[in-house]
């Protein structure tokens, strides 16, 4: 049995605009990511970091290479397959939070467990105030009933984690998660962060944050769409 949870082999992205001009994104990527780690992707903007988090998560297809989640080559699902895996084994948490702003958090947090494979879905539901219970992980128990423009941003991205776990994956992918925040919301988030990883969850962050990356017990550096 591995140790490892998400591995890339030999990963191309090319992406074709205008007349036929290619875009080389990544240029033969291959990682191996341990079971239960908080890992970074650092390197430039523009180098192909979001692109490998979007093509883990199985946002994107690669041009060649495979990507493997628990042992299955995701590059070879089809569409369903693919958005059951999503929906199983990955939460994902963007900069730009991503919330339905006339939910509340609560319903936020509904809404994201409509994704879930049916099976896994129903015994969600019927547990016990499990909205409820995700929203006080990130200490947010006394915002239920918020709406994400009566939030700070630092509360907004912690509903946007809270959502992310709604579901209970392995697997939790964050791309640039304290980007757009103050120093006291980034500091509040990074906290349930770690909290999270702390919980058995693996972690994988796209970031320029020095004082998250620090952290990391995998720093992935990708420049030009390779790694260093």
């Amino acid at each position: 049995m591995c140790d490892w949870i998400i591995q890339t082999e030999n990963l191309e992205k090319v992406y074709v605009t205008g007349k036929k001009v290619k875009t080389h994104a990544l240029r033969g990527v291959s990682i191996k990511i341990p079971k239960g780690s908080i890992s970074c992707i650092v390197g430039p903007s523009g180098h192909g970091k979001s692109t490998l988090l979007q093509l883990i998560g199985g946002l994107d297809k690669p041009t060649k290479g495979r990507i493997l989640i628990e042992n299955t080559d995701i590059s070879t699902l089809n569409d369903n397959n693919l958005s059951e895996m999503r929906g199983e084994k990955i939460g994902f948490v963007f900069q730009s939070f991503n919330l339905l702003e006339n939910l509340t958090t609560l319903e936020n947090i509904q809404a994201a467990m409509m994704f879930a494979p049916k099976e896994k879905s129903t015994r969600q539901i019927q547990t016990k105030k499990r909205e409820l219970e995700l929203l006080e992980v990130v200490g947010l128990s006394d915002k239920a009933d918020s709406k994400p423009n009566e939030l700070s941003g630092g509360q907004v991205q912690r509903v946007a984690i809270a959502r992310a776990l709604a579901n209970d994956p392995p697997i939790l992918l964050m791309d640039e998660p304290t980007g757009n925040l103050d120093s006291k919301s980034e500091k509040e988030v990074l906290e349930h962060i770690f909290q999270v990883h702390k919980a058995g969850k693996t972690i994988v962050i796209v970031t320029h944050n020095n004082e998250l990356a620090k952290y990391a017990e995998l720093l992935i550096e990708i420049r030009d769409g390779l790694v260093q």
